[in-house]
């Protein structure tokens, strides 16, 4: 069992949790973190972290080709599937344009008139981006069930109640972020205050750093650990728990002076679920807390 970041570095940060004993051993961990800050670490994964690496190394070789090269696959092209990629500046958070440019992908399905369902825009170069990417969502997709069957566990249910219920087709939808540092003087955001929207977020990053969570006493760093994953919880988690579990509002600002990469996969129920409230004792109640866009997820 690992200790959190706050034990070793004296500093509030969300706990590592290491699953390589399995999800049993560590369900009251998970429960514990889910209710605290709504983020947290694991390791012991079982993901290659040869795996990331050849990722990394192709969205690299991607971002770093000219835009007429990158709009090939422009977002435009995607129609309803939402797939493709979007320049600096062109998503906005709260109204304000993100300093990051990026790649959408989800599962490799035939064209559809659903939305968000349909075949990937993948670049002509790199060549080895498409192995990667589909490799790495099948991979990442199976820890994502295995942390929800640790999440089921936590709240009292079968290990399978998610499967069964909600994700034994799930939405499955994959993004590669590329920030640009900003400048030390520059008061802007690599991506404003949000919140995921969905059931669960499985982030990797890269070595830059940068991503911040809003903790109870303030905005705290979650740092990069050496072959790790960050969990996040979604607001139709939180929306489910009746409060139990947190939807935690987070940013990134990348003034590294370096370019940072991260790669987020949302995993959310099938397309056509019906989603429920948990059936749990003593869920808690809806946390009282002020958000940057004036919504409640519980209403």
């Amino acid at each position: 069992m690992r200790t959190s970041l706050a034990q070793t570095c004296g500093v509030e940060s969300p706990p590592v949790i290491d699953l390589a004993h399995g999800v049993d051993a560590v369900a009251e961990q998970i429960d514990v973190a889910c209710r605290d800050t709504g983020f947290f670490f694991v390791v012991g994964h079982g993901v290659p972290a040869a795996l990331l690496r050849r990722l990394d190394a192709s969205a690299r070789e991607f971002f770093a080709l000219g835009e007429a090269e990158k709009s090939v696959i422009a977002m435009r092209h995607g129609g309803r599937a939402w797939r493709g990629w979007f320049p600096v500046g062109a998503e906005l958070t709260s109204g304000r344009p993100d300093q990051k440019e990026g790649l959408y992908f989800g599962q490799e399905r035939p064209p559809s008139d659903l939305p968000l369902h349909g075949p990937n825009l993948f670049p002509a170069r790199p060549a080895s981006m498409r192995e990667a990417v589909l490799e790495y969502m099948r991979t990442v997709t199976e820890l994502g069930q295995r942390v929800l069957s640790g999440m089921a566990l936590a709240l009292g249910l079968d290990r399978d109640w998610f499967a069964v219920h909600l994700t034994s087709e799930p939405l499955v939808l994959f993004r590669i972020f590329h920030y640009p540092p900003l400048s030390t003087i520059d008061n802007g955001w690599s991506v404003g205050e949000h919140t995921d929207y969905g059931l669960i977020t499985i982030l990797a990053q890269d070595t830059s750093g940068g991503l911040e969570v809003r903790g109870r006493d303030g905005w705290i760093d979650v740092p990069p650990i050496p072959d790790a994953f960050v969990v996040n919880l979604g607001d139709m988690l939180e929306r489910m728990t009746g409060g139990r579990y947190k939807s935690t509002p987070h940013r990134v600002h990348n003034t590294s002076g370096v370019d940072r990469l991260s790669f987020p996969l949302f995993l959310d129920p099938a397309w056509d679920a019906e989603v429920l409230p948990v059936p749990v004792a003593g869920a808690g109640a809806p946390a009282d807390v002020e958000r940057w866009d004036g919504a409640n997820v519980h209403e």
